[in-house]
C-alpha cells in the first residue's frame, strides 16, 4: 500500500476532494486526470481496505468506490464508511463493471450515494461527481 495525498501538489487546498477507489492503475490514473482538469484534489486508493483507511484519515468529500478489488470488497468498504458516524456523510458511488440490476441493487442497499456502471465517459463521470460537488 502506498500512503494516499493529494497527487497534485498545486491543488488548492479549499478545492472538494475525492478519493479514487480502484484497483486498476489505468482507470485510477484516467478518472484522476479528468478530476484535477476540473480543480478537484484527487486521493486513490487501490483496494478496500485502503480505501477506508484514506476516507478516515482524510476525509474526503466523495469516493468513487470501484466493487472488485483484491481484499476488502467495494461494497464492504461501503458499509464500513456509511456504518461509521465519522464518516458516514461521505458521499460515495459505486463505479463498477458490474453492470446488471442486482449489482444497482446491492450497491445502493451497502450504503452507496449513486451507481455507474463502466466503462463511464468522462462527460458522465463528471455530471455525476457534480451531482454531490457542484463547482
Amino acid at each position: 500500500m502506498h500512503p494516499s495525498r493529494p497527487t497534485s501538489p498545486d491543488a488548492a487546498n479549499d478545492a472538494p476532494s475525492i478519493l479514487i477507489a480502484e484497483d486498476s492503475h489505468e482507470q485510477r490514473s484516467l478518472y484522476a486526470a479528468i478530476l484535477r482538469a476540473e480543480g478537484y484534489r484527487v486521493l486513490e486508493a487501490s483496494d478496500g481496505e485502503e480505501a477506508v483507511s484514506v476516507v478516515r484519515a482524510q476525509q474526503p468529500q466523495l469516493v468513487l468506490m470501484d466493487v472488485t478489488m483484491p481484499g476488502t470488497s467495494g461494497w464492504n468498504a461501503v458499509r464500513e464508511i456509511k456504518e461509521d458516524p465519522a464518516t458516514a456523510g461521505v458521499w460515495i458511488i459505486v463505479v463498477t463493471g458490474m453492470a446488471g440490476s442486482w449489482d444497482r441493487d446491492a450497491s445502493l442497499a451497502a450504503g452507496a450515494d449513486e451507481y455507474l456502471a463502466k466503462p463511464v465517459s468522462p462527460h458522465r463521470l463528471l455530471e455525476e461527481v457534480r451531482k454531490f460537488l457542484p463547482r
